[in-house]
């Protein structure tokens, strides 16, 4: 399908097999992992079942990842699984896709990371952010402004401006803060298990009086799949991945690799600090392992490194979120100005600043807790239709010998359809109103597609 931007307005490949690699990595590893152990253990009541559950999650985001670099091999180009589904499915669901991606997908995320980077800052510099002040008309608030949303928007502001300079200067910052997120953890998992003052005990304990059923395991699975998503950052940026067709597969599947072995290491260290009874339904198991293995004051460092770790996210998602709106615009399905290169720093600068005012806006309203409620049924149905994409797109042009192909094929992506068709299916059940809220937004997205396909080339 031809792009309707001529040849002067594309993006540059500068980004190498290091980069795009460290960008999967650092979209990946967020909040998630310091924060949802807890929640699991309640479900599941063992820490071995646990670690499966982990495990789990992590052979689905690799399934993912071997299928997406299928697809990004094949279509090398900006825009993720609006470019994929555009191939398989026609423009339509593809449209939907890349409204879901700039709803829920990245504006809303970015402004959850700003929100919890001031308010680990502030806990990690002991100041109390009082309540600020509030715009309640009828009781309802629409506004909330405290020094932690200064902290939040100034801070989408700054690293919006740094990948809208240059995508050299975007991703030299990304690397240098995902670097430190790295080394952190690396140095968190063997001073842990090391100098820490756990036991391994805790590994053969239990909840009291704590039954299974595949039920709990699939609720658990969602929170994990949370902290897996961002396995599939690199295709957003095919259009500017050196030698894309061996770079992409190849990042998406090494990125996703170490996080699983990440993962896996860090529960072991959470166990290794805290009795399955201590976990249980604590939020910040990060923190409440660190004070465990090492004292409240080594607890405050690891605070202030989960701080900074939080800066690799935000930058990764500001990085990659814009490629999807440009692709979008380029089709003439979005407003032309969003499919324009800058011409000085050859980034989509347009498609940056229209993230940032949308994730500045969820700041000040807060409305980003609404779409996080949604956010894992919404884009667990979109990815899962890009990989039965992949196989429509398999049946009627199968890969050259020289192309990469999905190993196992058909068994890899048929294992991650099957896993997120399961995890939807208990969303659906457990959380109808999440639904309900996902094809609202779904509603809507259709709507402004018809808008602009009817007014086609009037932005």
């Amino acid at each position: 399908m031809k792009n309707r931007l001529n040849g002067d307005n594309r993006l540059r490949r500068d980004i190498g097999l290091f980069s795009a690699t460290i960008l999967v990595i650092a979209n990946m590893v967020g909040t998630g992992i310091f924060t949802t152990s807890g929640f699991i253990m309640a479900e599941l009541g063992r820490p071995i079942t646990m670690l499966l559950c982990w495990l789990c999650g992590g052979i689905f985001a690799l399934c993912g990842a071997l299928s997406y670099g299928e697809l990004g091999a094949r279509f090398p180009r900006a825009g993720g699984e609006y470019v994929f589904l555009r191939e398989s499915f026609g423009r339509p669901m593809a449209f939907l896709s890349g409204w879901i991606s700039l709803i829920v997908g990245f504006s809303a995320p970015i402004a959850a990371a700003a929100i919890a980077f001031a308010a680990y800052l502030f806990q990690f510099l002991a100041i109390p952010v009082g309540d600020g002040w509030t715009f309640s008309p009828a009781g309802v608030t629409l506004i909330t402004i405290t020094p932690a949303t200064f902290v939040a928007v100034g801070l989408i502001i700054l690293f919006s401006l740094v990948h809208y300079h240059s995508l050299l200067t975007g991703s030299r910052v990304q690397n240098g803060l995902t670097i430190f997120k790295i080394v952190f953890i690396l140095a968190f998992i063997g001073t842990g298990l090391w100098l820490g003052a756990g036991s391994f005990d805790h590994f053969r304990q239990s909840l009291p009086a704590k039954t299974l059923s595949a039920g709990q395991f699939a609720i658990s699975l969602i929170f994990v799949s949370f902290a897996y998503s961002g396995w599939n950052a690199a295709a957003y940026l095919g259009g500017e991945i050196k030698n894309p067709k061996r770079n992409i597969p190849l990042a998406l599947v090494i990125g996703t690799v170490i996080v699983i072995v990440f993962y896996l290491l860090l529960n072991i260290v959470y166990v290794y600090a805290l009795a399955p009874t201590q976990i249980s339904g604590v939020l910040e198991i990060g923190a409440a392992s660190a004070t465990a293995l090492f004292g409240d004051r080594i607890s405050r460092l690891f605070i202030g490194a989960v701080c900074l770790g939080l800066l690799s996210v935000l930058s990764a998602m500001i990085m990659a979120g814009p490629r999807v709106y440009y692709a979008m615009a380029a089709d003439g399905i979005f407003f032309n100005r969003l499919g324009r290169v800058n011409a000085k720093h050859h980034t989509p600068g347009a498609a940056i600043i229209l993230q940032a005012v949308i994730a500045v806006i969820m700041v000040l309203t807060a409305s980003f807790n609404a779409l996080l409620i949604y956010i894992g049924f919404t884009l667990s149905l979109f990815a899962m239709l890009t990989v039965i994409g992949l196989m429509r797109i398999r049946a009627a042009r199968p890969p050259e010998k020289d192309e990469y192909a999905t190993p196992l094929y058909p068994l890899v992506p048929l294992l991650f359809i099957l896993g997120n068709a399961w995890i939807i299916f208990f969303s659906i059940t457990s959380r109808p109103a999440a639904t309900l809220f996902g094809l609202a937004t779904m509603g809507m997205g259709l709507l402004v597609y018809l808008y602009f396909k009817k007014r086609q080339g009037r932005f």
